[in-house]
């Protein structure tokens, strides 16, 4: 049912013929639902379950603390491990090895016995979520034509949204278990999702990126023909897909020879100690937002709402596992509107309006906090604001900053340069993720629980800022010619205006050729 509402909805969007729709809704929703669900169902399971893990197994606030957070470091090394193995054996193999990966360290988690055990079976779950994190976006991407790539690469914000809910209706549903029993269902049903990545993956298309850089021309020429708008538009994919990769525009065989390149070791140069002037940009940008994303607060929010409820004066714990499926609502309704806007009105404006509402929310939430922190009697109206700004917050960052940085970042890197950059900004939004999701319940007993969304509110300013002065937009560009739009940081828009005045005068690919060196 689900698919075929997904179906009509590509159709009336796009009016394209079956099997070109048929595609991209499968390869797209396959990778939502192992690279997004299965991470983000387990941290919408944990933060419900970590309170029942705390009460059986007898642990300090250190401890759930360090079991909450470190799944974020774990997955560092499933990131830094993708960049490499995706360049090897594909994209679409990587997703089996992610789903295998999260597959085990999800059942090792249901049969766990004591706290060393349930380290041992995060950290294998962790290198599946690190596996899984960056793979997602950058095969979504790169089989994506221009016209919906921001709705196919922000789809996957969709399933994370759902694993969270998922992950908070588990919560509720178990809740009533023994304790003993409850957690570890709550954790081991993380398992399911993982086979049925390997029925549809058999399925999917290999990304004609990754065909092209092997060689296989016939191969990207097929799937291209599948996933482009017309016949028209195919060609000029693979010819801009060649040029990037360096085979000549007369090769046409089905089969060549390329020059077989190191695996990632000139990218690390080209990305780190001789980078040109757009790419030192778009890595700013890329780490960037990835960073603000994690740092502005969310997995606090999503992994301790338990936590941030009692504070406001919800004392049940069945009313606060409500709450919590409120958030979790909340947050899958507003990024569903966040698909459909992101090839219409653009990046910019959704990221800026989003991280605007963001600052708003959460410095009205940490005034809400203290106010109830510092009040004597409970104060029905401040306990509603704060519900009501926890809300307004998942439902502003759902908008824009969720679902862009995962599109924004794997669209903006050159292809020679793609997995690993990619790579490279999940793993600095896996560290701030940990780094949050561990300190956060000693953060808040330094500053107090309203310090702390104070301290969140002044992150986001910097980032709405950051955002404002060093962002493009990238909407309707083709992924090749991104490199035009970067290089000059601060001033980017007056070198975007020079070179369209360069592009009328000299006209067609000579004016984008001179833009991309001016850039």
């Amino acid at each position: 049912m689900f698919r075929l509402m997904i179906s009509y909805f590509f159709e009336r969007r796009f009016k394209e013929p079956g099997d070109s729709i048929r595609i991209r809704v499968q390869a797209s929703f396959a990778l939502n639902c192992v690279g997004n669900l299965l991470f983000k169902l387990d941290i919408g399971v944990m933060s419900g379950a970590k309170d029942y893990i705390q009460i059986d197994l007898k642990l300090s606030d250190t401890q759930v603390g360090l079991l909450v957070g470190t799944l974020n470091w774990y997955s560092l090394v499933g990131s830094a491990a993708a960049g490499v193995t995706s360049d090897r054996i594909g994209r679409r193999y990587t997703i089996v090895v992610a789903g295998a990966l999260f597959f085990a360290g999800a059942l090792l988690m249901g049969f766990s016995t004591n706290y060393a055990f349930l380290m041992v079976a995060r950290f294998v779950a962790g290198i599946g979520v690190g596996f899984a994190l960056m793979i997602a976006p950058v095969y979504t991407t790169e089989i994506s034509p221009a016209s919906c790539r921001g709705f196919l690469a922000s789809f996957p914000e969709v399933f994370i949204n759902v694993g969270i809910l998922l992950g908070y209706v588990s919560n509720y549903a178990f809740s009533k278990l023994p304790t003993n029993l409850g957690w570890r269902i709550m954790l081991g049903v993380g398992a399911i999702p993982s086979v049925f990545l390997a029925l549809v993956v058999i399925g999917m298309p290999e990304s004609p990126r990754w065909l092209v850089m092997q060689g296989r021309l016939g191969d990207a020429r097929k799937v291209l023909d599948k996933t482009s708008d017309t016949k028209e538009e195919s060609q000029q994919r693979l010819s801009e897909i060649k040029e990037a990769a360096g085979i000549p525009q007369d090769c046409n065989d089905d089969a060549v020879r390329v020059q077989k390149k190191s695996h990632g070791e000139g990218v690390w140069k080209e990305l780190f100690i001789h980078p040109t002037r757009p790419v030192r940009h778009i890595l700013l940008c890329g780490i960037g937002i990835h960073f603000f994303q994690q740092a502005s607060g969310i997995d606090a929010v999503v992994l301790y709402s338990t936590n941030i409820f009692e504070k406001a004066g919800i004392t049940s714990s069945n009313d606060k596992l409500l709450a919590t499926v409120a958030v979790g609502f909340t947050k899958t309704v507003f990024i569903l509107v966040a698909t459909l806007l992101l090839d219409r009105i653009g990046r910019r404006p959704l990221l800026l309006s989003s991280v605007g509402g963001m600052v708003l929310s959460l410095a009205t939430l940490g005034f809400g906090l203290t106010i109830i922190d510092h009040s004597h009697e409970k104060l029905p109206w401040a306990v509603a604001l704060s519900i009501a700004m926890v809300l307004a917050f998942v439902a502003f960052f759902s908008i824009g900053m969720g679902p862009i940085a995962g599109v924004y970042c794997t669209e903006i890197f050159p292809l020679r340069l793609r997995a690993q950059g990619t790579g490279m900004g999940v793993a600095v939004n896996r560290v701030t993720s940990g780094v949050i999701s561990t300190t956060f319940i000693m953060l808040y007993k330094a500053i107090s629980i309203g310090g702390a969304f104070f301290l969140f509110a002044g992150i986001a300013t910097v980032a709405w800022v950051f955002f404002f002065t060093c962002f493009p937009e990238t909407r309707g560009r083709t992924l090749e010619d991104m490199e035009m739009l970067f290089g000059n940081f601060f001033s980017w828009r007056s070198a975007l205006k020079d070179g369209k005045k360069e592009e009328e005068v000299h006209g067609g690919n000579d004016g984008q050729i001179q833009m991309g060196t001016k850039a």
